[in-house]
């Protein structure tokens, strides 16, 4: 497993995430957990959100099946969404949040924590205070954000100590704005929008570690574009790929998004073992720049 630094912190951790969204739909999730694991995966994300906080349950009960030991893994939890109601970013909040997913999941710690989603309401003391206490009382070691253009970041670092370690951002082959607007420097055509404040150049300065979400989804609908019928260029580009790099099209997909060398991490998202190990494995992959912008062009990308 290719190991990266976890933002500035010297950490190593595991460039694959187990992403945990699906946790509480999973047939067998010791099994998921011990393959993830396995496979040098001990990276977990979670959000008090999903499953309406069921995943984290499933998670630590199916953890204390196994004899997977806690200071062995890496778990980071997220908060500031109110399902169809708000953003919430005030201390009460994010303090309660935290509180709730730690007895989920039934640990004394998260090794990180992220604000989920912008609140337009964020007051930046607020989730300082916030920050300071959860790190005082050691309940969280390090912080980060989701979703978060780079003058949102700003804006709270200048209120929070703690450095942004990480910020999960969404890409993928199908999904590349935050590549094409610097490919399209000074260009007239719409990739040339920069929609997300250059957060790919600002993540490389500020040494934070970019967790792309999402990675296998098409961008303009919500499902797979591997081997799906309605991208055949694509997906005979990985096929192609996919044997001559001895992996499975699932490989090389991540494995284009682990070539940038941004030093992202992937979060995959799935509970089926199979692909657990393929993604796992092909973070070992080094597309060619070639290959890496064949990848690119036959996802319907171009060139200026």
């Amino acid at each position: 497993m290719k190991q990266l630094k976890f933002g500035s912190t010297g950490i190593e951790v595991p460039s694959v995430i187990l992403g945990c969204m699906r946790m509480n739909s999973a047939t067998e999730p010791e099994k998921v957990l011990q393959t993830a694991v396995e496979h040098g995966i001990t990276f977990f994300d979670h959000a008090d959100i999903y499953g309406s906080g069921e995943c984290e349950q499933v998670f630590a009960n199916s953890l204390a099946k196994t004899s997977i030991k806690r200071e062995d893994l890496f778990i980071q939890s997220k908060c500031g969404i109110v399902p169809g109601e708000m953003y919430d970013f005030s201390k009460e909040h994010i303090i309660q949040a935290v509180n709730g997913s730690l007895k989920r999941l039934q640990t004394d710690y998260l090794d990180a924590l992220l604000l989920h989603r912008p609140d337009t309401l964020m007051e930046p003391e607020e989730v300082a205070a916030a920050f300071d206490e959860l790190a005082t009382q050691g309940k969280v070691r390090h912080f980060g954000v989701s979703n978060h253009n780079p003058m949102q970041i700003k804006l709270l670092q200048k209120t929070v100590k703690q450095p942004l370690e990480a910020n999960q951002l969404q890409f993928g082959l199908m999904h590349t704005g935050m590549i094409d607007e610097g490919l399209y420097v000074n260009r007239k055509e719409t990739q040339a929008s920069e929609r997300d404040g250059e957060i790919l150049e600002f993540s490389r300065l500020k040494n934070m570690t970019i967790q792309a979400w999402s990675p296998y989804q098409a961008s303009s609908v919500k499902e797979v574009f591997i081997n799906n019928d309605r991208f055949p260029e694509l997906n005979q580009k990985l096929a192609e790929l996919a044997e001559k790099y001895h992996t499975t099209p699932n490989g090389l997909a991540s494995a284009w998004v682990l070539r940038h060398p941004a030093n992202m991490q992937i979060i995959a998202g799935t509970m089926n073992s199979k692909r657990i190990e393929e993604i796992a494995q092909a973070s070992e992959i080094q597309l060619s720049r070639k290959d890496w912008y064949q990848l690119y062009l036959s996802a319907g990308n171009g060139l200026p």
